[in-house]
């Protein structure tokens, strides 16, 4: 994974046993699969089996134009990093495995506060499903755990001198909505 960010990136093996490998970095997610080499049973090579990409503006800080001493207008030039907080960034990756769902925490620095979110993308095609926003606000500079079970979301936040807020989300199911829910999230690969 080519980055460019300050937090290491994690790989690791997925949970579900399918032996693929999870690499997350700070704007992707990466499920990696390992394929044998045609005729040659003792090599393999890795492929990646799915991308999940962070929503980030593609053109902030494109064009900013600063004036020198002797008042040419010049265009700033500048590379943001992939981890800058106020790009959408990945925290958290987890899987579950009654559902065969992964969940990704994203996290967006505004200002002083920060928005979160929490996607659940389909296990075997990367298919976003449900996107849930949380609601509290997310500072970085705590630390963070997020669960799920079925329809019931955890998020614990250990805050300076041992104290710690715990968020509970309950989801529920508009019988309204339930129809449209199996059809348009139903899990199907996308070609891009």
């Amino acid at each position: 994974m080519d980055c460019c960010s300050l937090e290491s990136d994690w790989i690791y093996f997925h949970p579900d046993a399918s032996g693929r490998i999870i690499h997350v970095g700070p704007n992707q997610v990466k499920v990696l699969k390992l394929n044998e080499i045609e005729n040659n049973h003792l090599q393999h090579q890795i492929s990646e089996d799915f991308v999940i990409l962070a929503n980030r503006d593609k053109n902030k800080n494109k064009n900013l134009f600063t004036v020198t001493a002797s008042g040419r207008v010049v265009r700033k030039q500048f590379n943001l990093l992939d981890d800058d907080p106020e790009q959408e960034t990945f925290k958290i990756v987890d899987y579950e495995d009654e559902l065969d769902l992964l969940s990704v925490v994203a996290v967006t620095q505004l200002d002083a506060e920060g928005k979160a979110h929490l996607d659940f993308h389909c296990n075997e095609y990367g298919t976003l499903l449900k996107s849930i926003p949380l609601m509290e606000s997310w500072d970085v500079t705590y630390s963070h755990e997020v669960y799920f079970d079925r329809d019931l979301v955890l998020h614990i936040e250990q805050k300076p001198n041992r104290v710690f807020s715990c968020y509970v989300y309950q989801m529920v199911c508009d019988t309204g909505e339930e129809e449209t829910v199996n059809l348009d999230r139903s899990c199907q690969k996308v070609m891009l």
